[in-house]
């Protein structure tokens, strides 16, 4: 007589199988049985004003309005004219190697900095000079231009 194939491991381990699928089976079934209505408004969660996750709409008497949508602006902000303004302006040179030929001019009035080189000079500067100058749009931004001593 031949011997079975089936050892007592291979038996716990079809046991086990349909122990499993059985409870699948039955919850299954009671999720079908205890299931409320599964439409979209029973699904959809709203956040209350302190953040917190609700499943009641938020009342729109209560709302309120933080943002003023008129004065939001949509881009650059606007540039003044600077067409009545003289051209020229004041200012004294914090350094200048005249070696390299090239310097840094400090204006008087908004203590701004602007870099200038010596080809674009009238007359020869050192460090310390009052200056008169007109600003032009260089490469990496503007740039002082026909610049000479203020006497």
């Amino acid at each position: 007589m031949a011997k079975s194939q089936q050892t007592w491991n291979k038996k716990e381990k079809e046991k086990k199988r349909l122990k499993k699928k059985e409870d699948k089976a039955l919850k299954k079934e009671d999720r079908k049985s205890t299931s409320s209505s599964s439409d979209l408004n029973s699904m959809i969660a709203y956040v209350d004003e302190f953040g917190n996750i609700t499943d009641t709409p938020p009342d729109p008497t209560k709302k309120k309005k933080l943002i003023d949508v008129e004065s939001i602006q949509l881009g650059a902000a606007k540039r003044e004219d600077t067409a009545n303004e003289d051209p020229t302006k004041r200012g004294t040179v914090t350094f200048f190697d005249a070696s390299k030929g090239y310097g840094f001019i400090k204006q008087k009035d908004s203590q701004d900095s602007y870099f200038t080189h010596i080809n674009r000079h009238i007359d020869e500067i050192k460090e310390g000079n009052t200056v008169t100058f007109t600003l032009e749009m260089g490469q990496k931004g503007p740039v002082a231009v026909d610049v000479k001593i203020d006497k």
